[in-house]
């Protein structure tokens, strides 16, 4: 099974993103969990750079999404709002096939940003069948030190959240494919 985990975040040291890495460090024997956190490298979405026009970069991140059993996406929010260059990264989905029935659920890294997690949540059900609100996790990571976070992430609370969340996932994808 291979789960591809998002970063809505450019931050090279953002809590989303270290949120992503502990996810990874736990997924069970038999997943491969590959995470993307390059998104500010996509071009703006234009349908004018579609088809033979698409730039590399695009295309690559195009089939890691198609070549994926599933989607974690964990983002900040930027003023109330999803961050541009995720929802960039999703424009560029929206006419291909690869999100349509991919399943996709949502982690976050802070105790707020509900106005955009409702936003993506509205877009995610609207491009994939298969986006599940209810398999979730949120974690009070935001303007923590990075020892703050391990600490955070690798308490016996924590783990066992992150550990019900994948097997949840899982199981979900099993289910999907079945």
């Amino acid at each position: 099974m291979k789960i591809l985990a998002i970063s809505g975040s450019a931050r090279r040291k953002s809590t989303n993103l270290a949120l992503l890495i502990q996810i990874k460090g736990i997924v069970p024997e038999g997943v491969s969990m590959n995470i993307s956190h390059e998104i500010d490298s996509l071009p703006i979405f234009s349908p004018d750079k579609e088809e033979q026009q698409t730039p590399k970069n695009v295309t690559d991140f195009i089939d890691n999404v198609s070549n994926s059993d599933g989607i974690i996406i964990a983002s900040p929010e930027y003023v109330r709002a999803i961050p541009g260059g995720l929802k960039n990264a999703i424009d560029w989905l929206v006419s291909r096939e690869a999100i349509i029935a991919k399943p996709i659920i949502l982690v976050h890294a802070s105790h707020r940003g509900d106005d955009m997690l409702a936003s993506l949540r509205l877009v995610l059900s609207t491009v994939s069948s298969r986006f599940n609100r209810d398999i979730f996790a949120r974690f009070p990571l935001m303007s923590k030190t990075p020892d703050e976070i391990r600490k955070i992430l690798t308490s016996p609370e924590a783990q066992k959240e992150l550990f019900m969340l994948i097997n949840d996932f899982t199981n979900y994808i099993d289910k999907s494919d079945a």
